[in-house]
């Protein structure tokens, strides 16, 4: 038998000096990136499947080098990279990461916290407080809404409703569950036409059935109609349900309609049902005084989801959730096993008491170093902007023979489409326009999605990315007009 190799004399990271080389050379990629992102196509042209193929099956038996590392970046990655940063992003609603987020995430991905509980990270837990107060603040939202951050709205949305199953003690659905509860009525939850699918997931996640989902008829503005809402609460009351919670959206996927949530919360007053405000999307129109109007009675919601890593310019993930009940989110989740406890967690804030989620990132850096660098001045100019791109879209749009805008225009989202002379067939039109999309978007240049609005199909197109311009608008006008030819 042979004498084993000797073993390596360290086991440990790569070299801080490779860190460094290295990082100086990504630095300037992403530089490069972001200074000319018009370079690459918007929407990746690759077909299913392919760029898995360009990868090898298994990992390899010895580590590479960094420079092979990196150098897949443009050979094999790019080509598979669908570019949210691109300015001609149009499609659902914007994302993007801008310079102050990029940063942050790595200084979030150096110190690698994980807030588990208060000591495990005390700048995670008490900036996570500050941020979310920060937003609060500068949105005029009420002062007393407790704030956390998770990943997505899907998420926040998930925590209210699992919150409002626990408004009532007496359904004991914490300790009992729902299974097999003759003594419990099946719960519902209400939501227009036009709210987001995470309602019904959430709804799925939590037992409640996605069939206890009732959504509700809609305006000629694409807004949940509250005569419908009460008339809903009254049926199922009267057939034996159990009314819990009403989402209403402040700026729905599709059109950006507003719901009349002073309405629905005067019913969800009078019967005590937990108020879910969606504002995903909107809600940090907020930081705008002349787009106040939009968010008349959102301080009576019990809950209310927010996004920075939409139209606030911070890379994902961050969503803010705030409620106005932080006592009955930690009775909901607060669960801590000896292994856990600590001498302080009386009187410090451990954010996994508010969350299904025991660990979570230090997502609040990011958010603090945006709303440092663009500051609430900044950031407010930035959004009235993009509003102002859509209603000078939407002007030009309807003074063109042939073209429609197909809802209200109140943010920065224009719906539209192409109607041929002569041409009232729905499923005519509904091919036309598909086809305009596949043109604009294979172009490379910009990049659209579509909704149905009733029996209508509708092209999108959603301003919000930070480096959009209005010669970025103008252009994804002209490829649409040219696509009808």
């Amino acid at each position: 038998m042979t004498d084993p190799a000797p073993a390596p004399t360290t086991l440990g990271d790569l070299a801080p000096e490779q860190f460094e080389h290295h990082a100086r050379v990504l630095a300037h990629w992403i530089a490069e990136y972001l200074a000319h992102p018009e370079r690459h196509r918007v929407l990746s042209a690759l077909a299913p499947g392919e760029f898995r193929a360009s990868i090898p099956a298994a990992m390899p038996r010895d580590g590479e080098s960094l420079e092979a590392i990196l150098a897949d970046l443009d050979r094999v990655v790019m080509p598979g990279v669908t570019h949210w940063n691109h300015p001609g992003f149009f499609a659902y609603f914007a994302n993007t990461a801008s310079v102050p987020g990029i940063l942050a995430e790595l200084v979030i991905a150096a110190l690698n916290q994980v807030g588990i509980l208060w000591r495990t990270s005390p700048a995670l837990a008490e900036l996570e407080q500050v941020t979310t107060a920060w937003l609060r603040d500068a949105c005029g939202f009420p002062a007393d809404w407790f704030g956390m951050i998770t990943d997505t709205a899907s998420v926040s949305t998930l925590q209210a409703l699992a919150a409002a199953r626990e408004l009532d003690p007496a359904l004991e659905v914490r300790h009992r569950g729902l299974a097999g509860r003759s003594d419990l009525p099946r719960l519902r939850i209400y939501c227009s036409s036009q709210a987001h699918s995470s309602v019904d997931k959430a709804a799925i996640t939590l037992g409640l059935g996605a069939e206890n989902v009732v959504r509700l008829p809609v305006d000629a503005g694409f807004r949940m109609r509250s005569d419908a809402l009460d008339a809903a609460i009254r049926a199922d009351r009267a057939a034996g349900y159990r009314p819990l919670a009403v989402v209403a959206t402040v700026g729905t996927t599709s059109t950006t309609s507003v719901d009349p949530v002073p309405a629905i919360a005067d019913l969800c007053a009078r019967e005590r049902m937990w108020l879910h405000v969606d504002a995903a999307y909107a809600g940090v129109l907020a930081l705008v005084p002349a787009q106040r109007r939009h968010f008349v009675g959102v301080e009576r919601a019990d809950s209310f989801v927010v996004n920075p890593h939409k139209w606030l310019f911070a890379p994902m993930d961050c969503s803010v959730l705030w409620t106005r009940h932080p006592q009955v989110l930690k009775r909901t989740f607060s669960l801590t096993p000896a292994y856990l406890e600590t001498q302080e967690q009386d009187v410090a804030l451990s954010l996994s008491d508010y969350s299904f989620q025991l660990g979570r990132r230090f997502r609040a850096l990011k958010l603090w170093w945006v709303l440092r660098a663009f500051g609430q001045e900044g950031l407010a100019a930035r959004l009235q902007q993009h509003c102002d791109f859509a209603t000078r879209l939407a002007d030009t749009v309807v003074r063109t023979p042939g073209w429609q805008v197909t809802a209200p225009v109140g943010m920065s989202v224009v719906c539209l489409r192409h109607v041929p002379e002569g041409v009232t067939d729905e499923a005519v039109i509904e091919r036309h326009n598909a086809a305009i999309l596949d043109r604009v978007n294979g172009s490379g240049r910009v990049f659209l999605s579509h909704t149905k609005l009733g029996e209508r199909y509708t092209l999108r197109l959603a301003i919000g990315n930070l480096r959009t311009q209005w010669t970025h608008v103008a252009e994804a006008w002209a490829l649409l007009q040219a696509a009808t030819l």
